[in-house]
């Protein structure tokens, strides 16, 4: 099978996007390992597949697959990548694009400085709906990690993180305590975990291990879990600038029952063709 693709990326946390609608597409497990891997495949820290939407309503479907296969309900930086694809390859004239994912449906808004601003919904508070196994609804929870306490926030975004405070990002045990925290049976869909370093109320520094693709140079629903994370404690303003190791987003969170708002940059890097 000979598969066009566009690699693509945002911040840094970089995408093979395949457009599912003008091409038949088959991915099986095993090809979206072949595609991800960064030695004998295209490399990526995720696959990004359009659809045509199984909802009338909305005008695609926005599929994410891990490196590692799994497929998962959301990906920030990705549905900015997703936006700016189906308007460069003319899949679109919209400016305000509706897409439906595993984890509900996104709007994505194409800005006149080429950003895109992405309303990623309310965000997920309730124990069960993150999933993550707790009786009550809490800020923080303390789990046991390899014999140590650790706190951390459960917030969902379509997809389950967990965030803990850090005083300094840059020696951050991410290799040690993410790969820990992310199989942690508190979360029975395993959990993407963002280490938060609150530089002011406006301004947050943060790393992310994520699900099935280990430490990543940016991630866009981790940077909205930060931040609603960092406000239920009280750290954080409504509008905060996250560092992360690509480079910065935009991030507004009005409070309770409001949507999430996230603005960055999407960059195409080249478009292939490739035989699986």
């Amino acid at each position: 099978m000979k598969l066009r693709f566009t690699k693509m990326h945002g911040l840094g946390n970089d995408f093979v996007v395949i457009d599912g609608i003008s091409q038949r597409v088959r991915l099986s497990e095993t090809r979206i390992r072949q595609l991800a891997d960064r030695r004998f495949g295209v490399g990526c820290d995720q696959i990004l597949l359009v659809e045509v939407p199984q909802n009338p309503d909305v005008d695609f479907r926005y599929r994410i697959f891990n490196a590692d296969g799994s497929e998962v309900e959301n990906c920030g930086n990705g549905a900015r990548c997703f936006a700016r694809f189906v308007s460069d390859r003319k899949l679109t004239g919209k400016r305000v694009i509706d897409v439906e994912t595993a984890g509900g449906i996104m709007t994505l808004h194409l800005l006149n400085n080429g950003d895109v601003r992405v309303d990623m919904g309310a965000p997920r508070l309730e124990p069960e709906q993150v999933p993550f196994e707790a009786t009550s609804r809490q800020a923080t929870y303390t789990l046991d990690v390899a014999g140590e306490s650790v706190d951390v926030s459960a917030v969902s975004m379509g997809n389950p993180h967990a965030v803990l405070l850090v005083e300094n990002t840059a020696s951050a045990p991410v290799e040690q305590l993410g790969p820990l925290l992310e199989s942690h049976t508190a979360f029975p869909r395993r959990v993407n975990v963002g280490f938060m370093e609150v530089v002011s109320p406006q301004e947050i520094n943060l790393r992310v291990y994520e699900r099935g693709a280990g430490e990543t140079l940016a991630c866009g629903t981790g940077a909205c879990a930060a931040v609603v994370a960092g406000r239920l404690r009280n750290l954080l303003d409504s509008n905060v600038k996250v560092n992360l190791p690509g480079g910065s987003l935009s991030i507004e969170w009005q409070g309770e029952g409001q949507p999430v708002l996230m603005s960055g940059p999407a960059a195409t890097v080249f478009h292939g063709q490739v035989k699986l």
